[in-house]
């Protein structure tokens, strides 16, 4: 059977490890009281990284005791640990390259990627991959793995913990209406966030309270087992580290607890209001929002196509017994849909995901229906399965001329998805169902970071259409290829088990991604139509070893790994940002964007106002459109300097359906409204992202949680400042936080949800 080469070529050399210049130094977090939350005298770091890239992984990924007693204090060690354990386990087990020459290639490359800062793995990989091999752990954690050397491989528990690492950061899980299925569920969820992942669930099996049980009774109903599982994810730490336990709930529309489920967050943050006006603590995990329930999880509903032409017809919605499917209820529509909007505009829950959207892009709908998504919504796929994430750093791939350099782009997707793809079989899973099916569909997940930075210092506005064209472009590019390498590794190894069944779907959405796709015009589109073309040839010949590569994550605590300026497909959130020095204080910096931006648009060159200058004034003022022109920028630049809270939620949303048509999965983002937005501007977002054909959206309305302070910057509260708008302070070091995706991160120590 043909096995995989790699080969360097002239735009795609490798140097690894060996080719960067590697410095020792302190790292050290405060908290804003002055507090030493971590500290580390001595951690070996490449020389052209940010002190907040080093300290974010000194914090997170750095191991502070290993089985052996250790701890690791570098991150070429780190980097090693990772990249050396997925080659040997792609040349050793899988047997999955041509030659021993070809295993060190890929090995250099992937080295290359993570080192250079244009690509990192999602935060499960950093936490465990590379130990199990290493050390034992004694005590039987519950993992499983497919044992290859069984006729069929079958899935086998695992006697030590770190026998096999968990590596993948999105799960979907199914329950059943029984309580052996309920209580499992919990038990499996506190496992994957102990070691990093977050996990998500439709609950619309389990029957409501005005529905019998079999012995007799009514049930207590799903609202109230949904609070013990918030409970048990509130107790978890994800990863064993500060992460939050990531957690998504998603609920039908036609369930007959439908309407406590949409108000259950907007009713808690009332009591969280009352009782921080009664003097107890703010904040995420203060003595007010732990007392409440429902703050452990996104929430999300499933509306189909059906129900938004029922509200734009004034129709009527039923509700249904789980059970019998008789009829519980039935009510307008509209009504429905404005105590959603409502619920939103109280507290940003639940999200809204297009059921039939969905499902028309759905490779392996013959086996059955997308039931559910992970914690940011941007991995949808069965019930019982996993993703592993990887995001590329699109910054790193446009030249000193504002070119994107599209073969080098090609190579680091080959190279991620391979090392994805290793990741399947290297990893564990909390059950034998998610071993099982993760391994029948391989489904992953690649995506990128860094957008709205990338734009800027192209001197293209966030919103544009050439800014749309631009991002449409590669990320049709990067899942083209993604595709079409899936398909030459289905000719080493096989198709995914469950493609021959699954064969006329899956084509079928390759081909309406490639339909998309020759709908764009420039260089990067035509290279885009190129792999797409070989993708569904080979895919028509072979088949493809995973049924879904492509989704577009948060990329919270790794894109500040990556030094990225912007997370995931986020426009930036500020101009202006706070460095923590070493010594302690802070000093307010200028984004490094803005100034390789105004040297794009002509600025110190052709224009008489000088970079240093115009950034000098960006900085004393904070940012906002207003402080730009007396800074120097000319009005038709302005848009270009845009950040999260100045661009229309239309926008979001336009930008949003640019690149949708070329995932397998979807997009993790927020659409940010200002504080005076009203539930009919709600409505009106959730209403056209339907229109558009997304598959999921979240909002945020600025100021709409208790827990927001209102901090001041500059004798601006954060709601007037363009400044850190949509803020949570940070309960490790109580630095504000910023959305990214549909999850809060901190710029600071790298404290988030395990989004990504």
């Amino acid at each position: 059977m043909k096995k995989l080469e790699f080969k360097e070529s002239q735009t795609t050399k490798a140097t690894g490890l060996a080719g960067v210049n590697w410095t020792h130094r302190p790292s050290r977090i405060v908290t804003e009281t002055g507090q030493t939350l971590h500290e580390m005298t001595d951690v070996e770091a490449p020389a052209d990284w940010s002190d907040q890239a080093v300290n974010v992984v000194a914090r997170q990924y750095l191991r502070k005791r290993l089985p052996d007693g250790k701890a690791e204090t570098s991150v070429r060690a780190l980097i090693h640990r990772v990249t050396s354990t997925i080659r040997e386990y792609g040349e050793s087990h899988l047997r999955l390259f041509q030659t021993a020459e070809d295993a060190q290639c890929f090995e250099k490359k992937l080295e290359s990627i993570l080192v250079l800062q244009q690509a990192s793995f999602n935060s499960p990989v950093w936490f465990n991959c590379g130990l199990w091999h290493r050390y034992k752990v004694q005590g039987n954690a519950g993992n499983w793995a497919m044992d290859r050397k069984q006729t069929p491989p079958r899935a086998v528990p695992l006697e030590n913990a770190f026998e096999r690492p968990q590596s993948s950061a999105c799960f979907i899980q199914r329950i059943d209406d029984d309580l052996n299925s309920i209580f499992e569920l919990v038990k499996s969820e506190a496992r994957l966030f102990k070691y990093g992942s977050g996990t998500g669930t439709n609950f619309s099996n389990l029957r409501s309270r005005f529905e019998n049980l079999s012995g007799g009774g009514t049930s207590s109903g799903l609202m109230s087992f949904l609070e013990v599982f918030d409970r048990a994810a509130g107790a978890t730490k994800s990863g064993g580290t500060t992460r939050r336990a990531a957690k998504m709930v998603c609920l039908d529309l036609d369930h007959p607890e439908i309407l406590d489920f949409i108000r259950w967050k907007a009713k808690e943050e009332a009591k969280a209001q009352a009782l921080i006006a009664a003097g107890f603590s703010a904040g995420m995990d203060g003595e007010a929002y732990r007392t409440v329930s429902g703050q452990n999880s996104n929430n999300s509903v499933r509306v189909t196509d059906e129900f938004m032409k029922s509200v734009r017809d004034d129709g009527t919605w039923s509700t249904k017994e789980r059970r019998t499917g008789a009829v519980v209820e039935t009510r307008p529509a509209r009504e429905l849909f404005r105590a959603i909007s409502e619920a939103a505009w109280v507290c940003a829950d639940p999200g809204v995901q297009y059921e039939s959207a969905i499902q028309r892009w759905h490779t392996c709908s013959v086996s059955e229906p997308i039931r559910a998504s992970n914690p940011c919504s941007e991995f949808m796929f069965l019930d019982n399965t996993a993703c592993n994430l990887a995001s590329l750093n699109l910054a790193k791939f446009v030249d000193i001329d504002g070119q994107f350099q599209i073969e080098k782009f090609r190579d680091a997707v080959r190279t991620l998805i391979v090392a994805q793809e290793i990741l399947v079989d290297l990893a564990s899973y909390p059950t034998r169902e998610i071993t099982e099916r993760s391994h029948r569909f391989r489904p992953l997940g690649l995506g990128y970071a860094n957008l709205g930075a990338t734009l800027m210092s192209l001197g293209i506005p966030y919103d544009s259409d050439s800014g749309r064209d631009w991002a449409a472009a590669v990320t049709s590019l990067m899942s083209g290829e993604a595709y079409k390498v899936s398909g030459e590794l289905a000719e080493c190894t096989g198709a995914f088990d469950g493609f021959l069944e699954n064969r006329e779907p899956m084509l079928r959405v390759v081909r309406q991604h490639q339909e998309a796709s020759s709908r764009l015009r420039g260089e990067v589109a035509d290279a885009a139509m190129h792999s797409w073309n070989h993708a569904l040839k080979i895919g028509s010949s072979c088949g493809f070893r995973n049924a879904q590569v492509s989704v577009l994550a948060p990329t919270g605590t790794i894109a500040f790994m990556m030094d990225c300026d912007t997370t995931g497909i986020e426009p930036d959130f500020a101009l202006v940002k706070t460095k923590t020095l070493a010594g302690g204080g802070s000093l307010r910096i200028v984004n490094r964007t803005v100034a390789r931006s105004l040297e794009r648009l002509g600025y110190g060159k052709s224009d008489s106002v000088a970079v240093k200058t115009i950034v000098e004034k960006i900085e004393i003022s904070g940012g906002g459109r207003s402080a730009l022109r007396t800074a120097g920028i000319r009005d038709e630049h302005i848009p270009v300097f845009d950040c999260a809270d100045e661009i229309t939620p239309e926008a979001h949303l336009k930008m949003m359906a640019a690149v949708q048509p070329f995932l397998s999965g979807a997009i993790s983002k927020t659409v940010n409204l200002p504080s005076s937005a009203t539930v009919e501007d709600v409505e009106a977002v959730f209403r056209r992202g339907w229109e558009l054909g997304l598959k999921a959206v979240a909002i945020y309305r600025d100021g709409s949680k208790s827990a927001q302070p209102l901090s001041r910057v500059s004798g601006k509260s954060v709601a007037q400042s363009s400044f850190l708008r949509n803020v949570n302070l940070c309960p490790e070091c109580r630095y504000p936080s910023v959305l990214s995706g549909s999850c809060w991160v901190c710029p600071r120590c790298g404290h988030s949800i395990a989004c990504s």
